[in-house]
């Protein structure tokens, strides 16, 4: 079979970010007569650009993993035609689900995906705040996909259409999409919810393109209450390396430095974001809970 040869879709779609990025802060000025964080617009999009150049070279890891796993064994060998991109679309954004939940889920992986997070702002230039570490190994999520029988090269691309996807939800500009289209897809008002820090939206809403994982999993919450975004617990910086890498310094300082089991130790990389060892921590789980215990008493 001929594999054709596929170019970088997101580096593509870098002329069109910056556009809509320069259209959305005339509309918030001009049209909603709101300010404009230029300070934290230029953050995110120095790690977009910090996440582009190291993707030159996670890319590249990422497919010769891809391609090894693929030649070692696959169930199925899936021919490039219009029927196995429409399975992929449904079976990476599947993947994709659990590699988001779990990056709220897990410290190691919260560590990369907090730079997402990092904001308080909700815009389009949000969007490009993007990891410099993930790269280097969020990439085993997607394995599944070549162990079935996808090729390599169709994954990596489905990987970059997600993505790309999910650059036009991070808005405040649009309000609702049509009920069908909110009820099937991952919209802005979707996704304000899953940046927001209210205790009901805290952990919520990790589609990539389809809402429906989150209906049937148990994760789906509704806009209703305005966000706030940002960290339960913000950064408060504009420093871009701080941001890359301050989750992974408190993360191994915690490991080495706490008075504690070996076991519990490890329990600082793998237990959600937040986590003791002495119960002393307050999670995102324990904030809802309260929150919807709270919710129970006023009604």
């Amino acid at each position: 079979m001929q594999i054709p040869e596929i170019p970088n879709l997101i580096h593509y779609a870098i002329p069109f970010f910056a556009l809509t990025v320069i259209i959305e802060v005339i509309l918030t000025v001009k049209v909603r007569m709101e300010g404009y964080d230029f300070k934290d617009a230029g953050t995110s999009i120095l790690m977009g650009l910090g996440n582009v150049a190291i993707g030159l070279f996670t890319k590249a890891i990422t497919l010769s993993l891809f391609y090894v796993l693929y030649n070692f064994y696959h169930v199925f060998t899936i021919p490039f035609v219009w029927w196995s991109w429409l399975i992929l679309l449904f079976a990476e954004d599947f993947c994709y689900y659990w590699f988001h939940r779990i990056s709220h889920e897990s410290r190691f992986f919260w560590a990369s995906h907090v730079v997402h997070h990092s904001s308080k702002k909700y815009n389009l230039s949000t969007a490009l705040r993007q990891t410099w570490s993930g790269g280097f190994y969020t990439f085993i999520f997607w394995f599944p996909l070549i162990l079935i029988g996808f090729h390599p090269i169709m994954v990596l691309v489905q990987m970059s259409v997600s993505l790309i996807y999910q650059y036009w939800i991070h808005t405040e500009l649009i309000h609702k999409m049509p009920k069908w289209f909110e009820a099937i897809f991952n919209t802005p008002s979707h996704h304000r919810v899953h940046h927001a820090t209210n205790p009901q939206y805290l952990d919520r809403n990790h589609a990539g393109i389809f809402i429906i994982w989150d209906r049937i999993f148990g994760t789906f919450e509704p806009e209703v209450e305005k966000p706030v975004y940002g960290l339960v617990k913000d950064i408060d910086t504009y420093n871009p390396i701080k941001i890359a890498f301050l989750e992974w310094y408190t993360m191994f300082k915690d490991f080495v430095t706490s008075k504690t089991s070996l076991t519990n130790r490890f329990n600082y990389l793998i237990k959600p974001p937040g986590w003791k060892h002495d119960g002393s921590s307050v999670l995102s789980s324990d904030l809802r809970k309260q929150w919807e215990e709270k919710n129970k008493t006023n009604s």
